[in-house]
């Protein structure tokens, strides 16, 4: 029996879990901007979710299997629970599209989206300074992390007002508004997952 069992990099798990954020926004922007192939992009979106719950699940047993811990874990648990939050709403907003069998994307959408990518580049860049201790690096991630998470609250706005003033059909309306909601709930998530990374930085640094 080894007396100091050896130290479980849970940094390692955070970097994949940040790394599929972005794999799963990535394929996002490449299905509304092409917006062909519909389900089996979906379906590739789908990987990603599953892959994203199971990265949680590995950080959630190894918690339970370790006494001493990095960093608290409440944090750890929280940061965890954000990351995968990000990729089930990305999920949650392409299997609403494929359900409502909608034939053309709108330009909302597509900037959201494309915001919601930007914004997972520097998640994955904030976990990867959290790794190495570079804690004012990962303020300066977070900072940019709301900035854009404020700005796909005005693109959703936007987007609402777009809606009403442009289309007609009030199913498809709601068929819309859905979708954006997921998305700007994505965001939210995605400032979460900053607030846990500050909330490290301010007990740490």
């Amino acid at each position: 029996m080894k007396l100091f069992p050896k130290e479980i990099d849970f940094f390692e798990i955070f970097d994949r879990a940040a790394l599929n954020v972005t794999k799963a926004a990535t394929l996002l922007v490449a299905l509304m901007e092409n917006f062909d192939n519909i389900e089996q992009r979906a379906k590739e979106i789908y990987e990603t979710e599953q892959e994203g719950d199971i990265l949680t699940h590995e950080i959630m047993k190894k918690l339970n299997k370790t006494f001493i811990t990095p960093i608290d874990r409440e944090d750890l648990h929280a940061l965890a629970s954000s990351l995968d939050d990000v990729v089930d709403l990305i999920w949650a907003s392409v299997d609403r599209l494929s359900v409502f069998k909608l034939k053309e994307p709108t330009k909302e959408v597509i900037v959201m989206s494309k915001d919601l990518l930007m914004t997972a580049e520097v998640i994955q860049k904030a976990v990867k300074m959290l790794k190495e201790k570079n804690y004012s690096y990962v303020q300066e991630y977070c900072i940019e992390i709301n900035r854009l998470e404020n700005r796909i609250d005005r693109a959703f706005r936007d987007a609402l007002g777009s809606l009403f003033d442009n289309i007609k059909d009030p199913i498809l309306i709601i068929k819309w508004k859905e979708i954006y909601e997921h998305l700007e709930d994505a965001s939210d998530k995605c400032e979460d997952v900053a607030n846990v990374m500050e909330s490290i930085v301010l007990k740490y640094a």
